[in-house]
């Protein structure tokens, strides 16, 4: 009984770690693509980019997580940009940015550096929390 108890804390102490680790890591790995990547070309200068991944069949994207970003935008206008893409079409980029599953969403500063990332649905609270901390909202 002890040994299972032992199991139960140590899993409650080390996953959340790993978790952490592997974000900032993704993040860092994000961060280094980000300056120079292709799919920013479009992005406005000195506006918070959401960098959302999809896929043409992924589901949640397209029930849940689309209509979380278009109510974002309807409620903050320009104050941010989303930029969509299709991680099936260029698995590349997918590649470069770590991205493992749809949706994924990257939340980069106005100077273009990630500091969140999403694996799976973002509800749009989440998101506009994730933005009131780079100070958007």
């Amino acid at each position: 009984m002890i040994e299972r108890a032992v199991v139960v804390v140590f899993l409650i102490l080390i996953v959340p770690m790993v978790y952490r680790w592997f974000t900032r890591r993704l993040l860092g790995r994000a961060a280094t693509h980000a300056a120079s990547d292709p799919i920013l070309a479009k992005a406005k200068p000195g506006v918070p980019t959401i960098v959302y991944f999809t896929t043409p069949l992924c589901v949640p994207c397209r029930t849940l997580q689309e209509p979380a970003l278009k109510q974002l935008q309807a409620e903050m206008g320009d104050v941010i940009q989303v930029i969509k893409i299709d991680a099936s079409r260029y698995p590349d980029t997918a590649d470069r940015w770590g991205v493992f599953s749809a949706p994924t969403t990257f939340i980069l500063d106005s100077k273009g550096q990630p500091q969140n990332v999403n694996h799976g649905v973002a509800d749009c609270d989440k998101l506009k929390g994730q933005l009131q901390l780079l100070r958007v909202v």
